[in-house]
């Protein structure tokens, strides 16, 4: 086993399939990233006057972009390939990058959001779909931990990266998104079509079922997900869990950038330090982290990962000591260094090969309404009872996590399978 795990690593690595799929993952959050933590919140706080709880709103409706399309979007790549679903995904984000870029008003900016979610609805259920069938079964940590290094790096780059091409106006940096969103529908040309697109999963023609083609397209549907339910065996309490573990996290992305700026009085520079700390933690214990997934299971990484950051985001919402605040960060990174890889390893597990498009999806529409109902609240949280209750209710949120994942392993013992 642990020589098939140094292979699939491996083969991982060399993948140029991979390689294309981690780097439209890098420049779409990047570019995600620098628009919604950096520009987006600061330029319609300040300069169109809306409050932290209509900010939110404009925020989640990205979210919401994101989430309607996910499980339809992983249902047509099991049918159409990795290239048309992506290339509709990046045209459309590119769309968003130029209404910012050439428009100001409060309506375009809320349709660029609104297209900012659709257009990236197809990343997540495209690259860990493809990722995933590429590593197989002896590298579901590790695949994991490169993904998400990549996202890490994309998301975390772009809000400190961008800081640095706005200087007296916002021209600079937007020339920079629409650059690399041009590099990146380039990219998604060269990504594998239907025919090679299943190759690579690994099934056949004779899987595509051709006798149901002449049948109405909500029967072919219905008959599709009644197949995927019948070979889908995850305990309930994961439902809720992946809810809870990404509504935590929307919590605070509305409110980090406003926190850091209003509450803690950062410089723009002070800023970047702070996400770069807690970034690197993360990023540099993924891999390691990931491998230890595969080879020990992933039960104690997300005990312990969940536990640091359930007790050290209240810590950082009611703490005001900038090294402390330093230092609390990087806990929190070396707590997501723990959760990430672990967690994503135990959603894997209850992913059937076949549907792997399609029950991603899913899952990923369930995390990602966590998402939007925690940027939702974050602001209103912020605006009625202060700074420092989102950190509160985030850190309640996965402590209740905590709660579920106890039952589901115990239940699973170190699986999710029942």
């Amino acid at each position: 086993m642990k020589l098939d795990s140094v292979a699939a690593s491996k083969r991982i690595l060399t993948s140029p399939f991979v390689i294309q799929l981690l780097v439209i993952m890098f420049i779409v959050e990047f570019v995600k990233g620098a628009l919604i933590v950096s520009i987006l919140p600061v330029y319609m706080g300040t300069a169109l006057g809306l409050s932290a709880y209509a900010v939110g709103w404009a925020l989640a409706l990205q979210y919401i972009g994101d989430n309607a399309f996910r499980s339809p979007l992983g249902w047509i790549i099991d049918r159409v390939g990795y290239r048309n679903v992506m290339l509709f995904g990046v045209l459309l984000t590119f769309a968003a990058v130029g209404i910012i870029t050439l428009t100001s008003g409060l309506a375009w900016i809320i349709v660029a959001c609104v297209f900012l979610g659709v257009g990236t609805s197809p990343l997540w259920p495209c690259v860990i779909t493809g990722a995933t069938a590429v590593a197989g079964d002896e590298a579901g940590g590790t695949i994991m931990s490169v993904v998400y290094m990549a996202w890490l790096v994309g998301v975390g780059a772009g809000p400190i990266v961008i800081n640095f091409f706005i200087v007296d106006s916002y021209v600079p940096a937007f020339r920079l998104l629409v650059v690399m969103m041009m590099m990146v529908v380039l990219v998604a040309f060269l990504l594998p079509g239907r025919s090679k697109s299943r190759e690579i999963e690994g099934r056949g023609a004779e899987e595509e079922r051709p006798s149901r083609h002449g049948e109405p397209l909500k029967i072919r549907i219905a008959a599709y997900f009644a197949k995927v339910k019948s070979s889908l065996h995850a305990s309930r309490l994961l439902y809720p869990a992946m809810f809870i573990q990404n509504m935590a996290l929307g919590l605070l992305t509305p409110i980090l950038t406003l926190y850091a700026r209003t509450v803690l009085h950062l410089t723009p520079q002070q800023y970047s330090m702070y996400l770069v700390t807690g970034g690197a933690v993360t990023a540099l214990g993924l891999i390691p982290v990931g491998k230890w997934v595969d080879k020990f299971g992933t039960r104690w990484f997300l005990h312990v990962g969940i536990l640091l950051a359930a007790f050290s985001l209240p810590l950082l919402g009611l703490t005001r000591s900038l090294p402390l605040v330093l230092l609390i960060v990087a806990v929190i990174g070396l707590g997501y260094a723990c959760i990430i890889p672990a967690w994503n390893a135990l959603i894997a597990q209850a992913i059937p090969k076949s549907e792997r498009g399609a029950v991603w999806g899913f899952f990923l529409t369930i995390e990602g309404l966590g998402m939007v109902l925690g940027s939702i609240i974050s602001g209103r949280l912020w605006d009625s009872f202060g700074p420092r209750m989102p950190f509160l209710v985030s850190g309640a949120a996965l402590m209740t996590l905590f709660v579920l994942h106890l039952l589901i392993s115990r239940r699973g013992q170190k699986r999710i399978l029942t």
